[in-house]
């Protein structure tokens, strides 16, 4: 395993997994247990918009997760403006403080108490925690000229020249296979792609955890579930 990008939101790197693995551990991205706003209780609202459609944008608020399965948070203003998801107060906190959620003229208030619990991606949208996709690696053998106007458009890819020929490993965060075949295909040159054994797995998160943890997290999800099979089998 080799990290190519670890940031909060985005990590992505190359192992030699199988590709059925890999697919096992995606799909399971959706069974992290996550909290999320799921009941709201609408005290007030002046606000233009309809009840329905405030608790629609508050369901898909992400927040912070810690030690709560779940919750409660309040909104409470007055102030002229926009109403932002900043305004939610509780026992957690947003993840972004800037998405708006209504709008209040001047005499307008908003009052809503949100209950938040903990569940699954699989079964609602704001449960779930990010996107995992993966991806083959290759080894891409085209023409020397072909392979600069690649390194043109994408800076850090490496060409091992050999003659007329350049190799280049497809095995960073952007994919150049497509560009390189498109190239080939409008300048009518000949282009060679062999898929490697590593693949490239890329997780990006909505916040509510780190984009590593949702990787961790979906693993050991998976051999939970594994576990508990292998019981029933052995019965």
């Amino acid at each position: 395993m080799e990290t190519i990008t670890k940031k909060d939101n985005k990590f992505v790197f190359k192992a030699n997994i199988d590709e059925s693995l890999a697919n096992a551990i995606r799909r399971y991205v959706n069974q992290i247990q996550i909290v999320a706003i799921d009941e709201i209780e609408i005290i007030k609202n002046d606000s233009p918009l309809y009840d329905e459609t405030i608790a629609h944008r508050l369901g898909l608020i992400p927040l912070k997760q810690n030690t709560k399965k779940e919750g409660k948070l309040k909104l409470e203003t007055q102030k002229e403006g926009f109403v932002y998801s900043e305004s939610l107060m509780g026992d957690f906190e947003v993840v972004y403080g800037k998405i708006p959620i209504t709008l209040l003229n001047k005499g307008q208030e908003i009052e809503i108490i949100a209950y938040a619990k903990s569940g699954k991606g699989k079964d609602h949208a704001k449960f779930s925690p990010g996107i995992m996709s993966y991806r083959k690696a290759f080894e891409i053998s085209i023409d020397k000229e072909l392979a600069e106007k690649v390194r043109a458009r994408i800076l850090d890819i490496h060409l091992d020249i050999k003659g007329e020929k350049a190799i280049i490993i497809d095995n960073k965060e952007n994919e150049v296979c497509d560009i390189c075949e498109g190239l080939a295909e409008k300048y009518e040159k000949k282009i060679d792609i062999k898929p490697l054994k590593e693949i490239v797995i890329s997780l990006e998160s909505f916040g509510q955890i780190d984009a590593k943890s949702i990787f961790t997290k979906s693993i050991e999800t998976l051999k939970k579930d594994l576990g508990e099979l292998d019981k029933k089998v052995g019965k």
